[in-house]
């Protein structure tokens, strides 16, 4: 039993102990010295596991009493996490040396924070999802906080731990609630429990208040109220990791949460999060017409990104869930992208952040400007790139679940936020003459950017076997 339930959660404890080893090598080998080797290391060992999880033949596993779950679901929201924390990792690395925040401990705490991830996505219990969640959180409370000369960066250390405390306790008293009123933390025998039709108003309260907890991590409306100030605040790759990988773990925990435990009721659930879903996009795309801050905007775009997820989700259907992992990987690769340009943008050696220095760009790099336009394309979903494709598939998610007024709503928020992105190319293309803005990209920036862009494009056709890993997954999750 235990070598069973240690083969089930193998990758999990190779990155852990990968950590531990790499936090004692450092500090006994030259602390920052390291920090570029150890960043590297981290990226390749993320990759591997990746690719080791990806390629494992093997078949769904549930360890430790129900309380942690091996299966395609887990796998594919795993997988995306460790590519997207090992992209950031290699675009951020000349970056933070050039402004001198280089730490040894900034990979190591990535990698607690991408176990965290991965305990999440694969929770069968209340127990084992919290475990999982603080883990991750505890983590990226440091790293925003990294830039310690900065006050801006201290304070969105700050306030991103005192509301993620407060919807921890939220989380927390649900998960009381849940057990109370059902007898169990497993999402089995809460399921269960549900299914013979013992629902009673202290469960749903326990549930809201899960859901509650679960919004503050994905940024939705109206529990999004960190975001902004973090994503401007902390160090710009510390973004780029904020926008990518803890979202598609949030978003795989919340699908796993209220399908595997509250799957037997759906009606319940549906509709608080399809009210999650309109709100997030209606305010993404309202509020991020008036900032000139690009980290802030990136901020508001990734709110009404995760309105757009929800809504798949909120269908409460196998095609939903299909609909939100396939838009996860697509928003993952285009973040990627957008934050690998923002890192190299800057003036006279020092970052630049306001999207007016984009000005005429495209007459001194029309290379770059180009993949911007893609993925800023893509971003609004505009046909024919791949972001198009897939808002269309959360959108057809929620008609086909007979959510009319939610996918009416998701279109006119998607032809909103479509000025915002739209404004920026109308800037590097057409802007008023100024200030000469640098791009000053790494290998690995010009890399990541230049892909994601191309996958944009070639990713139309078929999303290189996301659509079926995706499939696979659903059906998997969806009973």
């Amino acid at each position: 039993m235990i070598s069973a339930d240690f083969s089930a959660v193998l990758p999990e404890v190779l990155l852990a102990l990968f950590a531990m080893v790499s936090l004692l090598g450092a500090v006994w080998g030259g602390k920052d010295q390291m920090t570029s080797t150890l960043t590297w290391a981290t990226a390749a060992i993320f990759v591997g596991v990746a690719a080791w999880i990806g390629l494992s033949s093997t078949g769904d596993a549930v360890a430790f009493g129900g309380t942690f779950t091996d299966d395609a679901f887990a796998r594919f929201a795993k997988v995306t996490v460790l590519l997207a924390a090992a992209g950031v990792l290699v675009m951020s690395q000349d970056y933070m040396e050039r402004r001198r925040i280089a730490r040894f401990e900034y990979p190591v705490l990535i990698t607690l924070a991408v176990v965290g991830m991965m305990i999440m996505v694969s929770a069968g219990d209340l127990m084992s999802l919290y475990m999982g969640l603080e883990l991750q959180s505890l983590s990226l409370y440091v790293v925003a906080a990294l830039r310690r000369d900065s006050v801006k960066s201290t304070e969105a250390g700050l306030k991103y731990f005192v509301l993620g405390a407060l919807s921890s306790g939220l989380l927390l008293y649900g998960a009381s609630l849940t057990y109370g009123f059902t007898g169990t933390t497993q999402f089995a025998g809460i399921f269960a429990t549900i299914a013979e039709g013992h629902v009673s108003t202290g469960l749903l309260f326990g549930l809201v208040f899960l859901i509650t907890g679960l919004a503050f991590k994905v940024s939705a409306v109206p529990f999004h109220m960190w975001t902004p100030d973090v994503y401007e605040g902390s160090p710009t790759p510390v973004t780029a990791f904020f926008a990518t990988a803890p979202k598609v773990a949030a978003m795989a925990l919340f699908a796993r949460l209220v399908h595997d435990a509250f799957g037997a009721a759906v009606g319940d659930w549906s509709q608080v999060v399809a009210l999650l879903s309109v709100l997030s996009m209606f305010l993404g795309a309202f509020a991020a017409i008036g900032q000139r801050n690009i980290k802030r905007l990136m901020a508001y775009s990734s709110i009404a990104h995760m309105g757009f997820a929800l809504m798949g989700l909120a269908a409460g259907t196998q095609m939903g869930v299909q609909a939100m992992l396939t838009y996860m990987a697509v928003y993952v690769t285009m973040n990627i992208g957008t934050f690998a340009f923002i890192l190299s943008m800057e003036r006279d050696g020092a970052p630049v952040t306001e999207i007016d220095a984009l000005n005429l760009f495209a007459r001194r790099e029309p290379v770059k400007a180009l993949a911007v336009l893609i993925l800023m394309f893509s971003l609004a979903g505009v046909p024919p790139m791949l972001g198009f494709f897939a808002k269309y598939g959360v959108l057809r998610a929620a008609l086909g679940a007979d959510m009319v007024w939610l996918a009416v709503g998701g279109a006119v928020a998607s032809v909103i936020g479509a000025f915002y992105y739209l404004r920026i190319v109308y800037f590097m293309y057409f802007g008023q003459e100024g200030e000469a803005l640098e791009s000053r990209m790494t290998a690995p920036q010009w890399l990541l950017l230049m892909a994601s862009a191309a996958v944009m494009v070639l990713g139309v056709v078929n999303v290189f076997g996301v659509e079926g890993a995706a499939a696979v997954a659903a059906e998997v999750l969806v009973r």
